[in-house]
């Protein structure tokens, strides 16, 4: 798997440069660190080392296979002055090190070339360093062996994080099948019914029509008012769902919240610790749809949830604008943010953009630039809406 751009620091033009700059000067740096210093000092030349390794890190973290060359030229280049073995030891950790980045983000058929280069240059610079053939063997399975265990251990952790995106993938898809059969059942309840009186009543007008009028017409009416019924109760219950309890029993029939329930809402939020800063902006005066209105309602109480639970923080800020064609939901605090929200959330933020998503809508979540958490819905209104 290659490296995603979350794995990659973004950075300007100008950092880039220095960045690929440094690696490429890392090889004329190290060769002159291992043969500089006054009495060829053996510590002054570990200092030089360090740096012009050092020198290649950001390009390591950001593209190892491009560092991986910088790195390998300069340790042949060094080993070529015969200098102390201690010197190449920083050096040597640091392209198994490499390797083990590459083996992280990149599949075996890079890894493996990648790998097999390295040890070869790594076994030409201990021809230049290392005296008798015993000790030319062993130094060379030592690096064989280091190199596999950077190899294997980027392996366990490329394994460990596409496994770990696979259990979230599967807990969101378990969570979204969960909801679809809990909206399944709800839907059975208000349309079953409706359904069956309109066909009962479909078969008697169409029975009568000719003989009896009267009676074909009362049964057009009901049909009528039935599936008015229906349709607002439709209209209702996908604002509704979410507002079922837990165990998936129907959520309850007493009149649902809506963005006019907010105060009281702060207020019990306030009871819990976190003081909400309500702010309404746009037109106030007119009714918004049922769905919406109880949408809106429902994503602010989820998320000032999560602001109690995770963010420690004592404020938030809780907009609400309604615009032309569009209601902004907006939940902002300056808390720790949510755990797991960067990589996709739990249940509450998967609700929260099904909730906005069966309504036409959108919604955003994440931490917000200068510290804490974020959460931005935009919910559109209907055309002709107050």
């Amino acid at each position: 798997m290659p490296a995603t751009p979350a794995d990659r620091p973004s950075s300007g033009p100008i950092p880039t440069a220095l960045t690929r700059g440094a690696a490429v000067a890392h090889p004329f740096l190290l060769l002159t660190a291992v043969r500089t210093g006054p009495y060829r000092s053996t510590e002054l030349r570990l200092f030089l080392t360090a740096v012009a390794v050092g020198l290649v890190l950001p390009l390591a973290r950001r593209n190892p296979l491009a560092a991986l060359v910088p790195l390998l030229a300069g340790l042949l280049a060094a080993a070529t002055t015969r200098p102390d073995a201690a010197l190449l030891y920083l050096p040597v950790l640091a392209a198994d090190a490499v390797v083990g980045r590459i083996a992280v983000h990149h599949p075996p058929r890079i890894l493996v070339p990648a790998a097999l280069g390295a040890l070869a240059v790594q076994i030409a610079a201990a021809t230049y360093t290392t005296s008798g053939q015993d000790v030319f063997v062993s130094t060379a399975v030592a690096l064989a062996l280091a190199l596999l265990t950077a190899g294997l251990l980027g392996r366990s952790v490329r394994e460990r994080r596409d496994h770990t995106a696979e259990l979230r993938a599967a807990t969101t898809a378990e969570a979204v099948a969960a909801e679809r059969l809990r909206i399944a059942r709800e839907l059975h309840d208000v349309v079953a019914h409706s359904i069956g009186v309109i066909a009962i009543q479909a078969g008697v007008g169409r029975r009568v029509i000719e003989t009896q009028p009267a009676e074909a017409r009362n049964a057009l009416a009901t049909i009528e008012t039935t599936s008015r019924e229906t349709l607002a109760g439709l209209r209702r219950t996908l604002g509704a769902l979410r507002g079922a309890a837990d165990d998936g029993r129907p959520a309850p029939r007493d009149p649902a919240p809506g963005l006019a329930d907010l105060e009281r809402l702060a207020a019990s939020t306030a009871d819990a610790g976190v003081r909400v800063e309500l702010r309404h902006l746009g037109n106030r005066d007119g009714a918004l749809p049922p769905e919406i209105d109880l949408a809106a309602y429902r994503i602010v109480q989820e998320s000032l949830t999560n602001v109690v639970r995770h963010a420690a923080t004592p404020t938030c800020r809780v907009t609400v604008e309604r615009r032309t064609d569009t209601l902004l939901v907006e939940i902002a605090d300056d808390g720790r943010g949510t755990p797991g929200a960067e990589s996709g959330g739990g249940y509450g933020l998967v609700g929260m953009r099904e909730r906005a998503a069966l309504l036409g809508g959108s919604l955003t979540a994440g931490p917000r630039p200068g510290g804490g958490f974020h959460v931005t819905a935009l919910l559109p209104l209907p055309e002709g809406a107050p």
